[in-house]
C-alpha cells in the first residue's frame, strides 16, 4: 500500500465516520426526552416497531433516513421528515414498511413527509411489493398545509394510491397505533385489514374539540374513536391489539398467510463475497473528486468472486460495461471509468466523460440487457458528456440522446449507485432520478448538481461581477476572492450528498460497504413484479 492509497483511506473513512454521527442523530427522532414521554404511553418508537416486527433488522435497507435534513428549521426541524421506512422481511415475505414518528411533531406531516411516504408507495407499486403502514400521526402540519394539502403530488396522493394498489393486488395493511386523524383517517381504512391498539389509538375525521365547535356535541376521544368503538360499533377497524407488541405479532401472523408471488424470473445462483477486500474501496476511492482511479478496482469489491466480465472492453473505453452477479443475482453493469485511457487511434479520453463512442457502447449494452432480462446497475462517477467542436461535429448530442433514450425505454429493473461525481446530463444518461431506478443511493464521496463547484462559481462570479461593475463599483481581487469563496461555499453545500438525500434526490447516503446489501434486496423486490412490456426504443437518430 503506498502513501496515496493511505491518505485516501483517512479521508473517506472521515466521510463515514460523519455519516454514523449524522444517522446517530437522525435515529433519535424528537430527541430522547420525548422518546422517554412516548415510552411513558407504554408505546414502542417507531424504529423500535420496525425492529420488533421485521425477522432480522440487519437486514433491511432503510428508505430516506436524511429526508429533511437541514429543513425546516423555523418550525423546530423534521428529522427523517418525521417517518420511517424500511424494506426488509415479516414472516419470510419481504415487504416494505412506513411507520409515523409520533416523536416529531405528534407525527404531524411536513411536506417532506408527503413526498417520502409517496416514495415508499411508489416502491411498492413499481415492485407489486406489500406495503405495512404503522400509523401515529397528527395529520397535516398546519404551518405549513398550504404545501402539503392541495396538489397532485401532496397529502391526498397517499389515499389515491391505496385505491390504486388495492386494484394492483398489492398487500396492504395498517395498524393504528397513535393518533389518526381527518383526512389521514382513510388510510387504513383503505388498506386490505386494520388494526388498532386499545388505549392508544383513535381513528376519527375530526376530534373532540373540533366536535364540540362545529356541532355542540360534548364526547371524549376514545369514546368518538377508541379501539372498542371502532371494533364492536363501527366496525371501521378488524382488530383490536391490547398494546403494541400484540398489534405487530398479529401482523406476523397475516403476513406468514399470504400466498407466494409470480416471479420475474431474474438469474440467481448461490452468492458468493467479492475474491477482493471490500475495505480496500476507502483507499482506492481518492480523496478529490478530480482525481483518477481504476473504476474496475472499485466493481471488483463489490461483485461475487470479484468476476466482471466486460462487453466491448476496448471500444468506448470512458464506460466500462460487462456482467456480473452481486449477492448471487446476475447484473449488467454501466459504470464510468475514471481513469485516463488512450484510444487505438493515440487520442487521450479523460476519465469520467462520455464520449461518442462510450455513449454508443452504453446504448448496445442496456439493449442486451433487457433482450437477456437481466437487471442494470449505474456506478456514477461523472462530469458530464464532452464538449468541444470535435465533438461537436461528432454527433455527440445525437449519441448522447440515444443512451438517454436506451436508459428512459428501459423495461428491466434499474438501480444506481452515486459514487463520486454526477454532474449535469451526465446524471440522466447514467440513470439519475429522473430516470426511474428502482433504488437510487450515494457513498458519502457522491457530488451531484448541474456542475463542480469550482466551474459553477466561476460562471456564477462573471455574473455577479459584471452586475457590480454595471451599478460602478470597484472590483479589487481581494472583492473578487470574496465574492468566489461565498458562492462556492453556497454552491459546495448543495452539491454535498446529504442535501441531495434530504430532499429525497436519492433514496440514501450508504456505507459503500452495504451496496451489495442494497441491490440485492432492490432485485429481490424487483423480482415480484413481471416485467409487462416489451423493450423498444422508440425513433432515434442513428
Amino acid at each position: 500500500m503506498d502513501i496515496k492509497f493511505n491518505k485516501n483511506e483517512d479521508h473517506n473513512k472521515l466521510l463515514l465516520s460523519d455519516l454514523k454521527r449524522k444517522l446517530a442523530k437522525v435515529k433519535l427522532g424528537g430527541g430522547e426526552k420525548r422518546i422517554e414521554k412516548h415510552h411513558s404511553k407504554g408505546k414502542l418508537t417507531a424504529r423500535e416497531r420496525i425492529e420488533y416486527l421485521v425477522d432480522d433488522p440487519k437486514k433491511c435497507i432503510e428508505i430516506a433516513a436524511f429526508a429533511g435534513e437541514g429543513m425546516y428549521e423555523e418550525h423546530g426541524g423534521c428529522p427523517s421528515g418525521g417517518v420511517v421506512i424500511k424494506i426488509g422481511h415479516v414472516s419470510g415475505k419481504q415487504c416494505i414498511v412506513v411507520a409515523n414518528d409520533a416523536t416529531v411533531k405528534a407525527g404531524a406531516w411536513f411536506p417532506i413527509t408527503g413526498k417520502k411516504n409517496l416514495r415508499a408507495q411508489e416502491i411498492a407499486m413499481e415492485n407489486k411489493l406489500p406495503i405495512i403502514y404503522l400509523v401515529d400521526s397528527a395529520g397535516v402540519y398546519l404551518p405549513m398545509q398550504d404545501e402539503i394539502f392541495p396538489d397532485k403530488e401532496h397529502f391526498g396522493r397517499i389515499f389515491r394510491n391505496n385505491a390504486v394498489m388495492s386494484s394492483m393486488g398489492i398487500t396492504q395493511i395498517s395498524a393504528v397505533m397513535g393518533s389518526c386523524v381527518a383526512g389521514g383517517a382513510y388510510l387504513p381504512i383503505m388498506s386490505d385489514e386494520a388494526l388498532i391498539v386499545d388505549k392508544t389509538g383513535s381513528i376519527f375525521l375530526a376530534g373532540s374539540y373540533l366536535v364540540k365547535a362545529a356541532i355542540g356535541e360534548t364526547i371524549d376521544n376514545e369514546t368518538l374513536g377508541g379501539a372498542t368503538t371502532h371494533c364492536e360499533i363501527s366496525g371501521v377497524t378488524d382488530y383490536k391489539a391490547k398494546d403494541d407488541k400484540d398489534a405487530l405479532d398479529t401482523i406476523k401472523k397475516l403476513m406468514d398467510k399470504i400466498g407466494d408471488y409470480t416471479k420475474a424470473g431474474y438469474n440467481r445462483k448461490e452468492a458468493a463475497l467479492p475474491k477482493e477486500n471490500p475495505e480496500e474501496i476507502f483507499g482506492i476511492l481518492p480523496a478529490s473528486r478530480a482525481d483518477q482511479y481504476d473504476m474496475r478496482e472499485i466493481i471488483k469489491r463489490l461483485v461475487d468472486h470479484s468476476e466482471f466480465d466486460e462487453y466491448k472492453e476496448g471500444y468506448g473505453q470512458s464506460i466500462l460495461t460487462g456482467y456480473a452477479r452481486i449477492d448471487g443475482w446476475a447484473v449488467g453493469i454501466v459504470a464510468n471509468q475514471r481513469k485516463l485511457v488512450k484510444t487505438k487511434k493515440g487520442e487521450m479520453q479523460f476519465g469520467g466523460v462520455i464520449y461518442s463512442d462510450s455513449a454508443d457502447k452504453a446504448t448496445r449494452f442496456i439493449a442486451n440487457c433487457n433482450q437477456k432480462k437481466i437487471p442494470l446497475v449505474f456506478l456514477q462517477d461523472v462530469t458530464g458528456f464532452m464538449v468541444g467542436s470535435k465533438s461537436e461535429h461528432g454527433g455527440i448530442i445525437k449519441d448522447g440522446a440515444k443512451m438517454v433514450n436506451a436508459v428512459s425505454n428501459s423495461v428491466v429493473p434499474k438501480f444506481t449507485i452515486v459514487i463520486g461525481n454526477s454532474y449535469g446530463a451526465g446524471n440522466y444518461a447514467m440513470c439519475g432520478k429522473a430516470y426511474d431506478p428502482r433504488l437510487i443511493a450515494a457513498w458519502p464521496s457522491a457530488n451531484l448538481a448541474v456542475m463542480s463547484g469550482n466551474s459553477a462559481a466561476k460562471v456564477l462570479l462573471q455574473i455577479e461581477t459584471a452586475s457590480l461593475k454595471k451599478q460602478g463599483k470597484e472590483i479589487t481581487p481581494e472583492v473578487e476572492k470574496e465574492l468566489y469563496d461565498r458562492i462556492k461555499a453556497r454552491y459546495d453545500e448543495q452539491i454535498s450528498p446529504y442535501y441531495a438525500a434530504s430532499r429525497i434526490w436519492t433514496d440514501g447516503v450508504i456505507d459503500p460497504r452495504d451496496t451489495r446489501k442494497w441491490i440485492s434486496m432492490g432485485i429481490e423486490a424487483a423480482d415480484h413484479a413481471p416485467i409487462e412490456k416489451p423493450f423498444n426504443l422508440g425513433v432515434i437518430q442513428v
